[in-house]
């Protein structure tokens, strides 16, 4: 496979104001040196805990966020230094889907519209007439009839508003999906269907997508590799069977281990971490996840753990993994 996206070390650091007292600017440091390429038409899954950067760190890919420093290498041209017109353009190719349908789609606006808006704006369809034919074909890629063009957001079911949502991003032809949790706001039963229709689409169109996610059941199904993030910075990456069969880092366990198992026979250990996820303005020295690790020695007080390979094609950055 080809290299569709190279990401190398992408910070995003949101200021806070001066402290009144010691005069230091302090900052979020939301995305914190993250690393790791996308091949055409793969998978990547993006899982870790509310507040550990993975929504900052697909919006900084789509230049939603500016970055801090760092690249980002989309087809050989770095994102992260383009403005204006050689912005917009790139970002026909790269589109995102958001985690909440009901506030991501204008209320004010029909479905043609909403799809259709970014036609207009790429300039896309030559006629009024193509571009409700477009609207129509790509409503029924996703599963939806062209009678519901006219309708409006809320007369529309959670599934069918993000299907609506796809279509807007399928609209200018990407090669590459952003799935901020397309499916968490949706019940059990809707999400298969959503997931499933990724799927048919990504064969159809070719597409990558970078798939955002708390539940590592649904990244294990769709993904072809799991990367592991944990405040901010990349603890595991792997394919999908590795980190669930096999995972290195001790964060990666913890979530493995909160994983419902489906077979009665197998049974697995819960592993309870102590303490909350430390904060992004002030976070640990040497390893992030010391102060909740079940296995921390002195090293992991002090020393930073390098991201490197722990197994084929298997990283983590862990003092202790592969010991």
């Amino acid at each position: 496979m080809k290299t569709l996206l190279e990401v190398k070390n992408l910070k995003v650091h949101f200021p806070l104001k001066h402290s009144l007292f010691s005069g230091l600017r302090e900052s979020v440091k939301a995305v914190d040196g993250v690393s790791f390429t996308l091949d055409r038409g793969e998978t990547l899954g993006l899982v870790g805990e509310s507040g550990c950067g993975k929504t900052t760190l697909g919006r900084a890919i789509v230049r939603l966020v500016a970055p801090t420093t760092g690249t980002i290498w989309f087809e050989g041209e770095d994102l992260a230094n383009l403005s204006g017109a050689a912005l917009r353009a790139r970002r026909r190719e790269v589109q995102i889907i958001f985690q909440d349908p009901y506030s991501s789609l204008n209320p004010r606006m029909t479905v043609e519209d909403i799809v259709g808006e970014a036609l207009d704006i790429h300039q896309l369809a030559d006629s009024q007439a193509a571009r409700h034919a477009r609207v129509v074909e790509l409503l029924g890629d996703v599963g939806l009839d062209a009678d519901y063009l006219q309708r409006y957001p809320h007369e529309f079911s959670g599934g069918q508003r993000q299907r609506i949502g796809i279509a807007r991003a399928l609209a200018v032809k990407p090669k590459l999906l952003i799935c901020d949790e397309p499916v968490s706001a949706l019940d059990v039963s809707v999400q298969a269907q959503i997931i499933n229709l990724l799927q048919d689409l990504q064969r159809e169109h070719g597409l990558a997508y970078l798939f955002v996610a708390h539940d590592l059941a649904v990244v294990e199904h769709i993904s072809r590799r799991v990367m592991v993030m944990y405040l901010g910075k990349v603890v595991e990456l792997a394919d999908a069977k590795t980190i669930v069969r096999s995972p290195k880092h001790p964060y990666t366990q913890a979530l493995i281990s909160a994983v419902p198992e489906v077979d009665p026979d197998r049974k697995r250990q819960r592993i309870i971490l102590p303490g909350d996820v430390p904060s992004p303005i002030h976070p640990p020295a040497g390893c992030p996840f010391h102060p909740r690790c079940p296995v921390a020695e002195a090293r992991c007080r002090t020393e930073v753990p390098e991201l490197r390979e722990v197994g084929d094609n298997h990283l983590a950055a862990c003092h202790l993994a592969g010991a």
